[in-house]
């Protein structure tokens, strides 16, 4: 029953570091003996785990999670109809208790743990990395506030118990915390500086800081955000990182000099417009590279670096691509959308097959306009992975469009990202209203009398949103797995953007959609599963109690033990979208006039 980490080997590569249960364990391949690290792993409670070989293979730090303060919730278990049974699983909502945790260091032969004495109090700090800090004797701790407005990176000595701090920021709103794709950092020259990405001058750039936080210097180009980061090549002196500063829907590979000099330079070929992956060989010299746009499906090669010379095709994906070519009949158009202000918003538009410019078409809008993601990627995935469907749509005879809204994750620089803080939903609310206005300025095929909206997870609240507080703009709106009373969602998430209901009363209010329920006019479907375990049904039952309160007419369709991804159950993807079909063709028409 043990699991073993992808970072296991020890340095000497003799002993595999994994887990039983919610407790760390060593296995000597030598001997075949397994060494038990910890012992208070409790699966309910108390949980071992994100442990790292110290460079010397001597010790071992992990990170001790204790939810034993987490309030359980009752969850449906599946099986006889009669005698339902139920389990308990631990979730930390918006103002409540969260997990606490403790950093240790434990031998690699086991015996005392030594514990990181941080000055926070439990549980009001979250953790990014924990990592040996380029010797045996340090353990590098990211740590993040609660509200995510604070973020500091500390040296940690496990011998002496001395903590100095390389470097920390704040932010009014939140600190980057850099997406999946940034998470941690990396040491170079010898363990002498590392390297961050932070968005303290208003972009998120790459620096480099001295181990004792003396000195930090920006070393990509500013007024420009950085996407991803690719690798550091200390060897050679670069940093590789992936950015499109001109397009906010794309993504290239760019390389900057790590001592600052010099101008960024883009390796990406010009004639590949589109979006671009990379996975890079430990020597820089070598890398995966996977382009796709919104239009072409994608094809992973073999690239050599600096030059992108292409060594060889690995998957080039044809038969996709030519199952997907007859949907394809007319490329997809990326739009500029300017609402004034300065605020000049992405969006891509799929038209019919037989499209005729002189009449007008009835309108689909798929929203999201929420922190966690956009929608308007020039990419295979752009449109969050429903792009056949919509264009299976769109030859019914709809336009159908996406707009992303501040406060999306554009590479727009952190202002735009940071224009929500306090609310998700009312700034996207009048975004969405707002783009769809223009568009038909510039589209004058696009009928505003017949408009339909849906969106998944924060999407759906934004449908919600847009039906109840916009009736004259939308007739029709299909909210998938919404969260229409937000304070009961999850801390981890919510709390970064609006922080809690005790502080921010006003913002929890004008971001619900509950609240402006008595605005439906037009018709609304919900779907939500019954096995949630994110946006729970409990919180779209409360809407639909109020929506019977208020006398409105509504659809409300429940996929029984699903969870958020709507993805369990034979035919469950296919349903769900002819669901969604069958309401727009009901309720708004399909053609032009």
């Amino acid at each position: 029953g043990a699991r073993f980490e992808s970072n296991a080997f020890s340095p000497d590569g003799q002993r595999l570091l994994g887990s039983r249960g919610a407790d760390l364990i060593v296995f000597d391949m030598a001997s075949g003996r397994t060494i038990s690290l910890t012992k208070d792993g409790d699966p309910d409670t108390v949980e071992n785990g994100l442990a790292s070989w110290s460079p010397d293979g001597k010790w071992i730090a992990f990170i001790r999670t204790d939810s034993s303060a987490v309030p359980k919730r009752a969850v449906l278990v599946p099986g006889d109809p009669t005698y339902r049974t139920f389990r308990e699983t631990r979730y930390e909502r918006i103002g409540g208790p969260i997990s606490t945790l403790r950093i240790g260091v434990v031998g690699g032969e086991g015996g005392p743990t030594r514990w990181i004495e941080l000055a926070d109090k439990p549980g009001t700090f979250y953790l990014n990395q924990v990592s040996w800090a380029g010797n045996s004797d340090e353990v590098l701790v990211e740590k993040l506030s609660r509200s995510r407005d604070a973020r500091e990176f500390l040296l940690a000595n496990h011998r002496t118990g001395a903590i100095a701090k390389a470097y920390a920021e704040t932010d009014p709103a939140w600190v980057d915390m850099e997406p999946s794709a940034n998470h941690g950092l990396e040491w170079i020259r010898g363990g002498e500086a590392l390297v961050i990405m932070s968005e303290r001058d208003g972009w998120r750039r790459a620096y480099v800081v001295s181990r004792d936080g003396s000195s930090m210097k920006p070393i990509t180009a500013a007024g420009s955000d950085l996407i991803a980061r690719g690798q550091v090549d200390d060897q050679s002196g670069w940093f590789y990182y992936v950015a499109s500063p001109t397009n906010a829907t794309q993504r290239y590979l760019e390389r900057a000099r790590l001592d600052g000099t010099g101008t960024p330079e883009r390796l990406t070929p010009p004639d590949q417009p589109g979006s671009h992956r990379y996975a890079f060989s430990p020597d820089s010299r070598w890398a995966f590279h996977t382009y796709s746009t919104f239009d072409q499906p994608p094809v992973t090669d073999l690239v050599q670096l600096p030059d992108h010379r292409s060594v060889r095709v690995l998957e080039d994906n044809a038969a996709a691509a030519a199952r997907a070519k007859p949907l394809l009949a007319r490329p997809t158009e990326f739009l500029q959308l300017d609402i004034g202000g300065g605020v000049v918003m992405d969006a891509w538009m799929i038209k019919p097959r037989d499209f005729d410019p002189m009449k007008k078409y009835p309108v689909l809008v798929f929203v999201y306009g929420e922190p966690a993601g956009q929608t308007v990627l020039d990419d295979w995935y752009g449109g969050q992975g429903h792009s056949l469907f919509h264009r299976t749509v769109a030859d019914l005879g709809y336009i159908v469009v996406s707009i992303d809204n501040r406060g999306t994750p554009a590479p727009k620089g952190a202002a735009w990202r940071r224009a929500v803080f306090g609310s998700l939903g009312p700034l996207s609310t009048e975004e969405q209203a707002a783009g769809l206005k223009a568009l038909a300025r510039l589209c004058p095929f696009v009928d505003l009398s017949r408009v339909a909206i849906w969106g998944w997870s924060g999407g759906g609240s934004n449908t919600l949103n847009a039906l109840f507080r916009k009736p004259d703009v939308y007739r029709v709106g299909i909210a998938v797995v919404p969260k229409p009373q937000p304070q009961y969602y999850n801390a981890g998430y919510q709390e970064i953007y609006m922080r809690t209901p005790q502080d921010n009363p006003e913002g929890y209010r004008t971001c619900a959609p509950i609240n402006y329920a008595e605005g439906l006019r037009g018709d609304l479907l919900i779907i939500v599963g019954t096995g949630e375990t994110n946006t729970h049904v409990e919180i779209t039952e409360g809407l639909v109690d109020r929506l019977i309160e208020l006398g409105k007419r509504f659809d409300y369709f429940a996929y029984p033990n699903r969870d958020h991804g709507l993805h369990e159950g034979n035919g469950t993807e296919v349903h769900l979208r002819m669901l969604i079909v069958r309401y727009l063709l009901d309720h708004l028409p399909p053609g032009p006039r």
